[in-house]
């Protein structure tokens, strides 16, 4: 599933990238190709305003009795001042790029003579015959004729009628962006797929942690309710052989039945306050309330819990000491925090060696309430100790001694600290033997 997930997630990302990469390229490209078609457009027209402006100030020398030659077709021949070349280098010159043009003007009868001073480009004969059969008819303004590889525009200025030509190779420079943008996205996708490869197991970590942690605990869950199921099962069996006997005289068998379906409540009631716990944190997480929280003595919570273990330190022979500084408050749940403390008094209770002793401390230590509950005995094993908060996970038996359990108690301390805003951590060794201690914020 896991594999499958991974898969599924590459793909996603690779899909998502390349299709943003494509329309980002694309997007370039089309502006490209606009921007350079736009200073074709830029060109011809200014093609056509230097010829038209030229013939303006040739009329107007006429007008002073300044005689000015006809060309062959009876339009003003353009001569005189030449007209300045474009302009190429120099950090100050203003526009884009040199269009070559070919610029012509057109008689009524549809003739076309080039005006050649104006000129930065020229074509063929049977070219322009096309062109002006094609463009004889045409509206006045800019457009293009594909067949012939040319945009044109088609102007009238001054009296006169101007056709303008700029090739097409003029406005292609798209093609070569998008293909240096198309190996581009393409070695884009290759770096960004060995990317995914790895981020996807980095991201993926956490969902293979969980998935582990889950068949854990249904495997675990599951042989910790086979256990008393079988021996209720097998209570009821040997009772049914003997309908005839007295119920007192199969005490035992009851006794036992008893015995295993309070553990097995105990189990569940313990999943159930996980579960719970864990339902109240996904709310939270989602932007919904907490429950309400009320103001704890936990100096109080503390001693009523010490007190309640007296008796079961003195029937195990533990000394149980406790150093509680009084008036530590804070706002939180006491019946979680009871727990808490109950859990972890019981735990130390449990895996104190003989004769060894218990202690529990609460003080201040800035903001926070500290809670400290240390026992004697054989440390925890530098194996075991990462995982001593994992549900259901128990140490080895040597630790356990037979105390029972089902590995839940300290993963529902901690989740009770962590609710609170806090934390719980273990240390273990040899000469200071196991502490576990919770830090609660004092709000």
């Amino acid at each position: 599933m896991l594999k499958k997930l991974r898969i599924k997630f590459i793909a996603l990302n690779m899909a998502t990238v390349a299709i943003v990469l494509t329309v980002v390229f694309t997007t370039i490209c089309v502006v490209n190709h606009r921007q350079s078609v736009a200073t074709v457009d830029g060109a011809l027209n200014q093609a056509i305003a230097q010829a038209a402006e030229h013939q303006s100030r040739q009329m107007g020398k006429d007008a002073f009795g300044e005689g000015q030659p006809e060309s062959a077709d009876g339009q003003p021949a353009l001569d005189g001042e030449q007209p300045a070349p474009p302009t190429i280098g120099g950090r100050e010159r203003d526009g884009g790029q040199v269009i070559p043009v070919a610029l012509f003007s057109v008689s009524a009868d549809g003739a076309m003579t080039a005006l050649g001073r104006y000129n930065t480009a020229s074509i063929s004969q049977d070219v322009l015959e096309q062109a002006g059969e094609q463009l004889a008819g045409a509206d006045v303004g800019f457009g293009s004729l594909s067949d012939l590889g040319l945009f044109y525009m088609k102007r009238r200025a001054g009296g006169v009628m101007y056709l303008a030509f700029a090739d097409m190779g003029s406005a292609s420079g798209w093609r070569a962006l998008a293909a240096t943008l198309a190996v581009v996205e393409v070695a884009a996708l290759a770096v960004f797929l060995v990317i995914s490869l790895f981020f996807s197991r980095w991201a993926l970590r956490p969902v293979a942690s969980a998935w582990t942690q889950q068949r854990r605990f249904v495997a675990d869950a599951s042989h910790d309710l086979k256990t008393p199921l079988t021996v209720i099962l097998a209570n009821t069996s040997i009772a049914l052989e003997h309908p005839e006997r007295s119920v007192a005289s199969q005490s035992q068998w009851l006794e036992s039945t008893q015995h295993e379906a309070e553990a097995m409540q105990g189990l569940v009631g313990d999943l159930l306050t996980l579960a719970k716990m864990d339902e109240e944190e996904a709310a939270a997480q989602s932007g919904a309330a907490r429950p309400a929280l009320e103001e704890v003595d936990l100096s109080d919570v503390i001693e009523g819990e010490v007190l309640q273990f007296e008796s079961v330190a003195f029937e195990r022979g533990v000394k149980l000491g406790s150093q509680v500084e009084p008036g530590i408050k804070l706002r939180g749940n006491e019946q979680r925090l009871r727990r808490l403390a109950g859990t972890l008094i019981d735990n130390a209770c449990k895996y104190v060696d003989d004769g060894g002793a218990v202690d529990v401390a609460l003080s201040r230590a800035g903001k926070q309430a500290k809670l400290e509950v240390r026992n004697t005995g054989a440390p925890i094993s530098p194996e075991d100790l990462p995982h001593v908060f994992d549900r259901f996970y128990r140490a080895d038996k040597a630790r356990t001694g037979g105390a029972g359990g089902h590995g839940l108690g300290l993963a529902i301390a901690r989740a009770i600290a962590e609710e609170h805003g806090g934390t719980l951590t273990v240390a273990s060794t040899q000469a200071e033997g196991t502490a576990f201690t919770a830090t609660l914020p004092m709000k």
